[in-house]
């Protein structure tokens, strides 16, 4: 059979206060006419399918659009809640998702026959998915006793509870003739970040060691982390990458989706497919003469300012290169302060010294942010 592995959409992202609507109905079709162009038996969607718990209309509309799409390819689907996505508000629209021919899993439920989806290719080869969407420290313990598992202890790792979930939710995958699947949006151990994933939910408690997938899973569809890769364990293992740069710390990375080919008897094949309708982010460093002549005018900017600060220059910036959305002093152009610099006194000096001797400790010495803040001070004094 044939999988098209995807994740991390993160529809509704806005970067810098930019919103990427367009970029994400580009990327999407993109991901659909990949699909139509592969004709995989099964779409997996590995989580965080939206930037916030709280998406907008048009976002949920998207997302919805598309996952109708990719069902209208021929392709079944599946997919699961992250940790940017509101799993209740998921599971809300099952009706809907079963309507369409879509599996659709927001949070862990009571039942763990839930949570295992079992489907035929149209060339007769069985298959079978075990959906589990991303779990919170708490909720982990929570889920592990529904199921009528030894009691967590209190000492239990996040790794523990979810090693003893997937051990019950891949009882059968020891039956013959089943290309036995798990998709789930986590961490494993190994696996290098993106740059924009929500640290919190990626590092220390909640990185698990690729131990607890079973050696007889066919392909373990994972989610994010937003670089595409392939982490060793004991049977094979991926994740798909976001299928846009989601923000500057990812400009390096090469945004795809991943197809799978795999039989029950046979290893899983792998490659990527990159997705290229996203506008690209670069980050550049230079003088403003250097940045004019290196203006990437087909990508999102996030500038470094060799420049000592001035008031304005933000402005001039923006003035040359008008798809920056971020602009900094390039580190190197502010003076450094340590424990031996001069430290100005409170006792006896007015507002106005105490700031002109905070600029010029950090380099602003600039006549014209004085002058701005002896306005302001005016006015406010004087209101």
């Amino acid at each position: 059979m044939k999988i098209l592995h995807t994740s991390d959409w993160h529809v509704g992202k806005v970067l810098k206060g930019h919103s990427r609507v367009e970029e994400h109905v580009a990327v999407l079709a993109q991901v659909v006419e990949i699909a139509r162009a592969e004709r995989p038996d099964l779409v997996i969607v590995a989580g965080d399918l939206y930037d916030t718990g709280t998406p907008t209309s048009d976002a949920t509309k998207l997302v919805t659009r598309a996952l109708s799409a990719l069902r209208g390819t021929g392709a079944q689907v599946v997919a699961i809640g992250g940790n940017h996505d509101n799993g209740p508000a998921m599971d809300a629209l099952r009706p809907w998702a079963e309507a369409a021919g879509i599996v659709l899993r927001g949070t862990v439920r009571d039942n763990a026959d839930d949570h295992v989806i079992e489907g035929v290719t149209a060339g007769g080869e069985r298959w079978r998915v075990v959906a589990l969407p991303f779990l919170s420290q708490r909720y982990a313990v929570r889920a592990t006793e529904m199921y009528d598992l030894t009691a967590a202890e209190a000492t239990q790792t996040y790794a523990d509870h979810v090693s003893r979930l997937v051990r019950r939710l891949t009882e059968r995958f020891g039956e013959p003739d089943v290309v036995n699947l798990i998709t789930a949006h986590l961490t494993v151990v190994g696996g290098l970040m993106g740059g924009g994933e929500r640290e919190a939910h990626s590092v220390l408690g909640y990185a698990v060691p690729s131990t607890v997938f079973p050696t007889n899973a066919h392909y373990v569809a994972l989610g994010h982390l937003h670089r595409a890769q392939q982490v060793l364990g004991p049977c094979p293992i991926r994740y798909s990458g976001s299928p846009l740069a989601v923000d500057f710390g990812e400009e390096e990375n090469t945004p795809s989706v991943a197809i799978v080919e795999v039989t029950a008897t046979t290893a899983a094949r792998m490659r990527d497919v990159p997705v290229t309708a996203a506008t690209p982010l670069r980050t550049v460093r230079g003088t403003l003469d250097e940045l004019a002549a290196n203006a990437h005018p087909e990508a999102w900017l996030r500038v470094f300012v060799r420049e000592a600060p001035r008031a304005g220059l933000r402005e001039e910036v923006q003035a040359l290169l008008p798809r920056a959305l971020e602009v900094r002093i390039d580190p190197e152009m502010v003076p450094s302060t340590n424990a031996g610099s001069r430290s100005a006194q409170r006792a006896g000096r007015s507002p106005r010294e105490l700031f002109a001797d905070y600029l010029e400790q950090r380099g602003h010495a600039d006549d014209g942010v004085r002058g701005l803040f002896d306005t302001l001070y005016e006015e406010v004094s004087s209101s």
